[in-house]
């Protein structure tokens, strides 16, 4: 399951109404939308919106049917045990030793602030600003001490670009913080605050 339909199907169990709605379809045959709205004393568009995500996810069958030759639906259950299996390997932001050979440096008037620790061997966050006047909005990235301590040695404006392995050595940072550096490095990126080179 990936993470879109593992939400899909939280938000559905999280109803107040789960527990009647799934009941209702283990009893039933099938039941309709507006069938199952009336007993749990629910409006229908959101009965008939649980079921349809229900149906989305493999969990309900739906039949259309004619009642005066006007068409709805009917839902039944498909399956009746429910497991939740999400791959979290997947959410890697890049694989182990891709993109490492990148060279980066600090973009030239990003208008990102950076706060040195206390300590000032490491960046404790980033302050990141859009829009103008009244419209300008600021962000505060919180960063963890390996994403400070890159962010440290990431080389200014004016100098050299390096290879984020080579920034990461520097930092005294080993390939278990990839995931996180990469993470940064995309964020820093779509904030135009840092530049490839």
């Amino acid at each position: 399951m990936d993470f879109r339909a593992a939400r899909k199907l939280g938000a559905c169990l999280s109803r107040d109404y789960a527990e009647g709605m799934f009941r209702l379809l283990v009893n039933y045959r099938d039941i309709s939308a507006s069938e199952a709205a009336s007993r749990l004393g629910l409006h229908i568009r959101t009965a008939q919106d649980f079921l349809d995500t229900l149906e989305e996810l493999g969990i309900a069958s739906r039949e259309e049917v004619y009642e005066r030759k006007r068409p709805y639906f009917r839902y039944g259950l498909a399956q009746t045990r429910l497991s939740l299996d999400l791959d979290l390997q997947a959410m890697l932001a890049e694989r182990p030793g891709e993109g490492l050979d990148r060279a980066l440096r600090e973009r030239k008037g990003s208008g990102a602030q950076f706060a040195t620790a206390r300590s000032g061997e490491h960046i404790a966050s980033v302050t990141l600003s859009s829009g103008r006047g009244r419209a300008r909005k600021s962000r505060t990235i919180n960063l963890t001490l390996p994403q400070g301590r890159f962010l440290y040695h990431l080389p200014f404006p004016t100098a050299e670009p390096q290879t984020v392995a080579d920034i990461m050595e520097r930092a005294g940072l080993d390939a278990g913080h990839e995931g996180e550096i990469a993470d940064l490095v995309r964020l820093l990126q779509e904030a135009d605050v840092i530049e490839s080179a």
